[in-house]
């Protein structure tokens, strides 16, 4: 395991270093260019492959690798992204190793370090509100997880909060978001693909959903929000409080590409238990952290469009 030297880890007066798990992962990249360009410190934890300057290796199914990591770099916040988080991860048990234990690992390796962060970010999922019939839901709803990855999270929530009187913890749940550099089998990526190659043939799954479609951005400038915050022992919705549905998204495509898609359903991409409305209520967030940076998401659209 190669781990950053002091030399690569020395922390600018007033700010810090953060150990921001999930570094290179779609989510990762922006929080960390937007935690530098606040002027802290970030260590990337990465996984499998050899470390930059910093970053380290670190599996956090392994305990040990954890308590090493910890050990070495002694972060003062630590961000954790890391996660399976595709809804139709093949390997059910793997949600629950990496996500609930994974989370256990990093949270005892803190303390086994003797380690007394300022804030430790740990980002769960909106989809533990399962088919929630709010307008907008709250962070008050009660979870009615429908999958695996759902219930992972919600387990790792309540794990996490049984550390909660020795740490200071915040818990998030984005919503759906997006943008450049998001894997292709996500929706929007796939959509937008589409139309830069012009094709003219989509196959969807379930049309009938609607989403609270945020931009990848706006998740990053409000992770940094709220370690800077700090608000220990809650959890916040990280979303745009508007949703769109998929025939939206399509049009919106359809003026920015100049050309109407045929889009065709696909029996083999439907799920019998798909959550049909996810929009979330982002007020408690702008409580506690201000107005944060907002994009519509046809400007989310066309950026990604043009990339």
């Amino acid at each position: 395991m190669r781990l950053a030297s002091p030399s690569d880890i020395a922390v600018p007066a007033g700010r810090g270093c953060v150990l921001l798990t999930g570094a290179r992962g779609f989510t990762g990249i922006y929080v960390r260019e937007e935690l530098e360009r606040a002027g802290y410190t970030v260590v990337g934890a990465i996984v499998g492959a050899a470390a930059g300057p910093h970053e380290v290796t670190l599996d956090i199914t392994a305990p040990d690798n954890c308590r090493r990591v910890m050990e070495k770099v002694r972060p003062d916040y630590l961000v954790h992204l890391a996660a399976i988080s595709f809804v139709q991860h093949a390997d059910a048990e793997a949600f629950y190793r990496v996500n609930v234990i994974g989370t256990l690992n990093l949270l005892q390796a803190i303390a086994d370090a003797g380690l007394s962060p300022r804030c430790v970010l740990v980002a769960s999922s909106a989809n533990i509100y399962g088919n929630a019939r709010a307008d907008q839901i709250t962070e008050a709803q009660p979870p009615q997880p429908v999958n695996h990855y759902a219930v992972s999270k919600l387990a790792m929530e309540h794990m996490v909060r049984t550390w909660s009187d020795r740490m200071p913890i915040v818990l998030t749940r984005p919503f759906n978001y997006t943008g450049v550099g998001q894997e292709p089998h996500f929706l929007i990526p796939k959509i937008v693909s589409h139309f830069v190659q012009r094709a003219p043939v989509i196959e969807l799954g379930n049309l009938d959903v609607e989403r609270d479609f945020s931009d990848v951005r706006m998740v990053a400038n409000a992770y940094r929000r709220l370690i800077e915050e700090a608000p220990a022992g809650e959890v916040f919705n990280i979303c745009s409080g508007r949703g769109h549905t998929l025939g939206g998204v399509l049009d919106m495509m359809s003026a920015i590409a100049g050309y109407t898609i045929d889009v065709r359903v696909n029996p083999a991409f439907t799920r019998a238990n798909e959550v049909k409305r996810l929009v979330g209520s982002a007020e408690k967030l702008q409580r506690a952290v201000g107005q944060v940076a907002t994009y519509p998401l046809e400007s989310t659209l066309d950026w990604m469009y043009n990339a």
